[in-house]
């Protein structure tokens, strides 16, 4: 009948030694003769403490057990001693795993057949494992949901046709750079004769020369600075660390350069160059706000234009005094083209 309500009990006699073990028990060690031994070799009795003896131990029937198996695996029980009136000094012991039964039914591979029929630690693992499982099911959800968030961010902040950063982009990592007050400068650079280009050419032969040109100004960049197209023929590079003019020069160059490099399209050529405004930003005592650096680098771009294009232009305050002269603050969009 015991095994049957409580298949991890022990019953134990006057001296006490083990003379019966529940099925359940005996199935956590199936390779140890458990009959005959002492309950206290077998177990490590941890609380209530300074048990030695059998004595000791009756004394506490009706109080909470807390043991452990001596030898490996060291499993935690918990446990209640009773005295039926007919054992002659003998007790019987029911044990079970407490909070720990999610560790002992994976260590000891155990079935709903070795618990009683009306024990709840079944249905509680049921539950258990749904809630595992509707975890799991939630954390791949959770992981989806931000990949589609990052690719949604990452498409919002992109332009399509070039695979550059945008305005956007731009926007949020100059004021970054601002904010940090990091070392950096900014460039402007509008194409020449682009319109000409698609005019002449059509708007399939514009988009591969945005994109050729995107590709090279890709290769001439680190992969720390940000390239944007800004607009339709305008593109923005912020290079952070600590540039001199004469790099900054030599850069410039360079990219004016490659980009008047003829560009093969079908049995045609375009032919394109760059003009760039530069704004460092150690050129001011103390670094403005994003809108200010934009137009600064857009007057200095207008003076690149106005000095005949495919050249650059390092901002200075008295080009700004000469754009307002000649109203061309605020036009630069319209002039560029």
């Amino acid at each position: 009948m015991l095994d049957q309500l409580c298949p991890m009990h022990l019953v134990l006699d006057r001296t006490g030694h083990i003379t019966h073990v529940g099925p359940t028990l005996a199935k956590l060690r199936p390779d140890t003769v458990l009959l005959e031994r002492r309950f206290l070799e077998v177990f490590e009795l941890r609380r209530p403490r300074a048990i030695v003896g059998m004595t000791e131990l009756v004394a506490q029937a009706g109080t909470k057990l807390h043991l452990r198996f001596r030898d490996p695996p060291t499993t935690d029980l918990k446990g209640i001693l009773v005295l039926p009136g007919d054992a002659e000094g003998g007790a019987v012991v029911n044990l079970s795993f407490g909070i720990s039964v999610v560790d002992a039914v994976r260590d000891y591979a155990l079935t709903s057949a070795d618990f009683a029929a009306t024990d709840l630690t079944i249905e509680m693992l049921y539950l258990v494992e749904a809630k595992s499982a509707a975890m799991e099911a939630s954390r791949k959800l959770n992981l989806r949901l931000q990949g589609a968030k990052i690719a949604a961010e990452e498409q919002a902040f992109t332009d399509t046709l070039t695979g550059l950063k945008n305005r956007r982009a731009m926007d949020h990592v100059l004021a970054r750079a601002v904010e940090a007050r990091a070392r950096f400068a900014l460039m402007h650079l509008d194409l020449d004769f682009f319109k000409a280009v698609n005019d002449t050419m059509g708007h399939a032969a514009g988009d591969h020369v945005l994109q050729q040109v995107a590709r090279v100004m890709v290769e001439e960049t680190r992969s720390d600075d940000t390239v944007a197209r800004v607009g339709g023929d305008e593109f923005m590079l912020l290079l952070t660390g600590k540039l001199t003019r004469q790099v900054l020069e030599r850069i410039s160059a360079r990219l004016i350069e490659r980009l008047e490099e003829p560009i093969p399209f079908g049995a045609q050529t375009c032919n394109i160059s760059a003009s760039i405004g530069v704004v460092l930003s150690t050129a001011y005592d103390d670094i403005p706000d994003v809108a200010r650096l934009q137009e600064d680098a857009d007057i200095a771009l207008y003076a690149s234009k106005h000095k005949g294009r495919a050249c650059f232009t390092f901002y200075d305050p008295a080009l700004r005094a000469a754009a307002f002269e000649a109203g061309a603050l605020g036009s630069q969009d319209t002039a560029h083209r």
